[in-house]
């Protein structure tokens, strides 16, 4: 059994391993088994595709509310994880703080995976990769350009993918919201139309993400002229664009992107659940 808190818990072959385990049957290694899903964040593709990929793995899936657990409040994040632990095969969690979730994985044996923190979301880092080779054929040497806010668990955790698979990242983001770990294969920039020359892959994220709500105004300000528009878009003809949704049309990204012929969302949102299934299969065979 093995956790999923950060794509750093994988190594090369784990991730091309979970990769081609996306696209294929891996059969029902959860089959008569319980997996808890806890939701501190809400969050309408995390809770979908979890769900599902469950279900398709034999098992049945728990959604727990942030109330009926009081997760560091009611009860630690280690007796919750410990008490789950007791009816479930997988502990899957949602959490406002890294450190919780690091806390739940160092109280159980059974296997704990990050559904998203404040510092990682590595299962949106593996629904994107797969989604590259999807679209390119490829993984290593392809260029992706990520455009927004560099500091974010998204970024982060697509950095470190890239980083293990050889896909080279620039990333462009106004002073003080760049990457601030040093990871193999990123390079960062501050001008967006630099960053997106040549990409084969135009990403980018909201510029306020769930809880940072008395910043929104500073955040604003910060990134405007940070928008992937048809303009910016078409400083590389052949690249195709991605976004982890949920999608503020108008900041950054325009409509006219979003809903376009090279936008690749609902492609990249689906394999949200098949990478979902792949990763719970490599955790339960440890």
């Amino acid at each position: 059994m093995r956790d999923l808190v950060s794509i750093a818990d994988f190594g090369r072959e784990d991730l091309e391993r979970i990769l081609a385990d996306s696209e294929r049957d891996i059969g029902r290694p959860l089959e008569g088994k319980g997996v808890a899903l806890v939701f501190q964040k809400p969050s309408a593709r995390t809770r979908n595709s979890m769900e599902m990929a469950v279900v398709q793995l034999g098992g049945h899936p728990v959604y727990i509310q942030k109330e009926e657990v009081g997760l560091g409040s009611r009860e630690t994040a280690e007796d919750v994880a410990r008490t789950l632990s007791c009816y479930h095969a997988l502990v899957a969690a949602r959490v406002m703080d890294h450190r919780d979730l690091l806390a739940m994985a160092g109280a159980t044996e059974t296997p704990v995976l990050n559904m998203l923190s404040d510092k990682a979301h590595p299962l949106q880092a593996l629904a994107d990769l797969l989604t590259v080779k999807q679209l390119l054929g490829r993984i290593e040497g392809a260029r992706i350009a990520y455009v927004g806010d560099g500091d974010n668990n998204v970024c982060r955790s697509l950095a470190e993918a890239c980083g293990l698979l050889g896909a080279e990242l620039r990333i462009a983001s106004p002073e003080g919201y760049g990457l601030p770990d040093s990871i193999e294969g990123v390079t960062q920039l501050v001008d967006p139309a630099e960053a997106v020359a040549a990409a084969d892959i135009i990403y980018t994220d909201v510029w306020v993400s769930m809880g940072q709500d008395e910043e929104a105004g500073a955040r604003r300000s910060a990134f405007a002229g940070y928008q992937v528009d048809e303009t910016l878009m078409d400083r590389s003809a052949h690249a195709w664009f991605l976004h982890c949704l949920p999608a503020h049309r108008g900041e950054e990204v325009s409509a006219a992107v979003i809903d376009g012929p090279r936008s690749a969302v609902w492609r990249q949102a689906e394999n949200r659940m098949h990478t979902a299934r792949a990763a719970m299969a490599w955790m339960l065979r440890g």
